[in-house]
C-alpha cells in the first residue's frame, strides 16, 4: 500500500467510517465488533474512490441487511446472540459467509459499486439462514 492509499484510508477511518460504525451499532441494537483488513481494501490507483466505494461495497449493504433482520424482536435477539464479529476483507469474492458467529464480507473493494442491492440481499440471506 502506497502513501496515497494510506492517506485515503486514514481519511476514511477518521471520518466517514466512524459515522457508519455508529449506524451499524444503532441498526443492530448493540455494539458490533468489526474487524477491517484495511491493507486488503487498499486497491492501488483507486484511492480516489475509497470515500464512495467503501460505503457502497461494504457498509450501506451491511446496514440495510441488519435493518432488515432486526425488524422485530425475534430478529434483534437472533442477531444479538448469533453475530459475534464482522470481518471486512477484500478477497475478491461476491459471497458473504457466516461461520461460528463471524460474518465475513469478502467483496472486491472497488468493483461493481452500483451492485449494492445485490450485496445487501446476499448479506441478508446469509444472516437469515445462519442465525
Amino acid at each position: 500500500m502506497g502513501l496515497v492509499e494510506r492517506r485515503a484510508i486514514k481519511t476514511f477511518t477518521e471520518g466517514q467510517y466512524l459515522q457508519l460504525k455508529q449506524e451499524i451499532d444503532t441498526a443492530a441494537g448493540f455494539e458490533v465488533t468489526i474487524e477491517v483488513n484495511w491493507d486488503s481494501l487498499a486497491t492501488e490507483d483507486y484511492a480516489h474512490l475509497y470515500e464512495e466505494a467503501f460505503p457502497q461495497v461494504y457498509f450501506r449493504p451491511l446496514i440495510g441487511a441488519i435493518k432488515a433482520i432486526t425488524i422485530d424482536d425475534l430478529g434483534r435477539e437472533a442477531l444479538k446472540t448469533g453475530l459475534k464479529q464482522i470481518l471486512i476483507d477484500n478477497r475478491g469474492s461476491s459471497w458473504p459467509t457466516l461461520e461460528a458467529g463471524v460474518l465475513t464480507l469478502p467483496f472486491d473493494a472497488v468493483a461493481n459499486l452500483d451492485a449494492w442491492a445485490d450485496r445487501q440481499q446476499s448479506i441478508e440471506d446469509v444472516l437469515e439462514k445462519g442465525l
